[in-house]
């Protein structure tokens, strides 16, 4: 007695047992692409949070000094009834703040992420030009007596058996 169920081809067991599916996700993992995509995901992660700390500890209180002393990590705008004094209190409470000196200091990490990418892409594009505008090395030349494209390399001509 037979259960008339048959299993969807791509879960078919191969000669080692394994499934055709596992497979192909072991094949696709392994792709050089989906690798290089991987590292530069982490190589971008670690590159956000320089950025972040570069803008935060260092940029930031450059410009809050230039502006009479402003922390930008402590702006913010309370949208409770309650007045706090500080972020740290207005939060401790559970109020409702709008925090928009973390939103520019956001903003700024977006922004010199941004143009650090540009660069980059820029000087690739620049590198390819070159690469693109470089003659080609010549591998065949013109026979003077029979005008027959011969390689480089020929001492006579194949089709006139001129010397070259």
């Amino acid at each position: 007695m037979t259960s008339g169920y048959t299993s969807p081809s791509h879960l078919k067991k191969n000669k080692r047992g394994c499934f055709e599916v596992l497979k192909e996700f072991k094949e696709f993992a392994m792709r050089g692409n989906v690798m290089d995509m991987a590292i530069g995901i982490v190589l971008g992660g670690a590159f956000g949070k320089i950025v972040s700390s570069f803008v935060g500890d260092v940029i930031m209180p450059v410009i809050g000094k230039f502006m009479g002393g402003v922390d930008f990590s402590q702006l913010f705008v309370n949208l409770s009834s309650t007045r706090y004094d500080s972020l740290a209190a207005a939060e401790e409470a559970g109020a409702a703040v709008l925090k928009y000196g973390t939103f520019l200091q956001t903003v700024f990490d977006f922004l010199i992420i941004a143009f650090a990418i540009f660069m980059v892409i820029k000087g690739m594009n620049a590198a390819k030009r070159k690469e693109e505008e470089a003659p080609a090395v010549p591998t065949t030349k013109e026979c003077p007596r029979c005008f027959s494209e011969v390689s480089i390399k020929a001492t006579r001509c194949p089709f006139c058996t001129t010397d070259l």
